[in-house]
């Protein structure tokens, strides 16, 4: 893989690259700027393709050495007929670097010149190049042979400014996708609640506020839920709030939350050790947001939003919350901690009430990597989502389709409720198996105080979920892209 990628766009016209990469739809010859250089290579279509297997479906492909070291692949895009999503677009981008890197090419021209690359889709397929092209290598030991040369990949496109523009504002997003998943890789050892909040407060170079508070402020705030999971680590929890003011002052912000437990032992009520190195992307949630806050500064978005993230880390020792203890949060409402591997919740509880008592926010979503069980219901398709608001819902069902980070909406219900209740305290933490997802979010929403909101559970989403067109990495950094896409669809403006 190249160590590093840089993509330009260019005329439709003449071709300097050592490789031309053009498309071709089913049972028809390339066309067009695509004809063209195909003609350059002297060889009759028909029997190239029909010798080659080639049909221009998705995946086939031909790839022709020509004099002087010139090469010209030919991709298959389809029926001509088949109008992709712009998603689909993305995905084309990531096999196309897929190609790419295979034929070890370092100067590659593309030609766009069919109907459907509109500078919206090519946006997206650069998009798909950058989100392929990620790897997190930086702790491997660089061999002899491992030298990569840079990678320059020319799209040649009927409109330069429009497609140069497209792809510009799309980049930030993909910037945030890339920050996200960068902090989600990160061994613990070297994020910690300290370092996850230093590498939050960067975004500030780029117009974002940023505050972050330390332990001593959160005891005034009476923040005993949060700090009640951070007091058996030696590493001090931290509360960052990041605020993007591109609306009018006097508007009311989108808000976003996330959990950043940036490692979770389980404490008390410790996990098997099966696994338990997964456990530094517990700070999922938190990696989304904090991801979604770059591209939205990024491209100076026109809206006012706040990010709030909780920095804890979950360890056991002689000073760990036990179960059975009883913590008091924010809110005023009592916890009885029943798991303390049920910490999560504890963090969103107080960040939440937090945030909606602030900022008094238009909207509320949390991002958590909060429970297994959304993993047994969902898998690794679909992130869970919960709401007390159909509208809300319904435009976060929709971004996710659009940026092809799904979500499958979960059920609310006060028979839910009534399940945490708890005959020591107001509520308790944990209840077991039975709706283990489902009584989460429960546990959340007392601490949301009727301001329309979301819970997103992201735990088959946002690690380990295996690779895709657009991603070979253990953290694809979802949520990103799924909220800049609701903001941009029903927020802007």
């Amino acid at each position: 893989m190249p160590q590093s990628i840089t993509i330009r766009t260019a005329p439709l016209g003449a071709v300097s690259a050592t490789t031309t990469i053009i498309y071709a739809t089913e049972d028809s010859p390339p066309a067009g700027a695509a004809a063209t250089a195909w003609s350059a290579t002297g060889l009759v279509w028909a029997e190239t393709a029909a010798a080659g297997g080639f049909k221009g479906k998705q995946g086939h492909a031909l790839d022709i050495l020509g004099a002087g070291g010139k090469r010209l692949i030919v991709l298959g895009s389809g029926k001509a007929s088949d109008e992709a999503p712009l998603n689909g677009w993305t995905d084309r981008g990531g096999s196309l670097l897929a190609k790419i890197s295979a034929s070890r090419a370092e100067k590659v021209a593309v030609i766009l010149d069919e109907a459907a690359a509109t500078p919206a889709a090519i946006a997206e397929l650069a998009a798909g190049l950058r989100l392929r092209h990620y790897r997190f290598d930086k702790y491997k030991t660089a061999k002899a042979d491992d030298a990569a040369a840079a990678l320059e990949i020319t799209l040649h496109v009927a409109d330069i400014e429009a497609a140069g523009a497209a792809i510009a504002d799309r980049n930030a997003t993909v910037d945030g996708t890339l920050l996200a998943r960068d902090l989600i890789n990160e061994p613990a050892n070297l994020l910690g609640p300290v370092e996850f909040a230093a590498r939050a407060a960067e975004l500030s170079k780029l117009g974002v506020d940023v505050e972050v508070l330390e332990p001593e402020a959160l005891e005034k705030l009476g923040m005993g839920s949060l700090l009640c999971v951070a007091q058996g680590s030696d590493r001090p929890a931290r509360l960052v709030v990041m605020q993007w003011r591109g609306g009018k002052a006097d508007t009311a912000p989108l808000a976003f939350v996330g959990k950043g437990v940036v490692f979770d032992t389980g404490g008390i009520s410790i996990k098997p050790a099966a696994s338990m190195e997964d456990m530094k992307g517990d700070m999922g949630g938190a990696a989304a947001v904090t991801g979604l806050m770059l591209a939205l500064a990024s491209r100076k978005a026109p809206v006012n939003v706040v990010g709030v993230i909780g920095l804890v880390e979950n360890m056991p020792s002689g000073n760990a919350v036990r179960p059975g203890d009883i913590v008091k949060a924010m809110s005023g409402t009592t916890i009885e901690v029943i798991n303390t591997d049920a910490e999560g919740r504890l963090v969103l509880a107080d960040a939440l009430w937090y945030t909606q008592d602030r900022f008094k926010p238009r909207f509320m979503i949390n991002l958590a990597t909060l429970t297994g069980a959304i993993v047994v219901a969902l898998g690794h398709e679909h992130a869970g989502l919960f709401s007390n608001n159909d509208e809300l819902s319904i435009q976060l069902l929709n971004a996710g389709l659009n940026a092809n980070e799904k979500l499958w909406r979960m059920p609310l219900a006060p028979a839910y409720d009534k399940m945490i209740e708890s005959k020591f305290a107001d509520i308790r933490n944990s209840v077991g198996r039975p709706a283990g997802s489902i009584t989460a979010a429960q546990f959340l929403q007392r601490f949301v105080n009727n301001v329309p909101w979301a819970h997103l559970d992201i735990a088959g989403t946002a690690f380990g979920a295996g690779t895709s067109e657009i991603n070979t990495s253990w953290a694809p950094g979802f949520g990103v892209a799924l909220l800049d896409r609701l903001v941009r669809d029903y927020y802007q403006g």
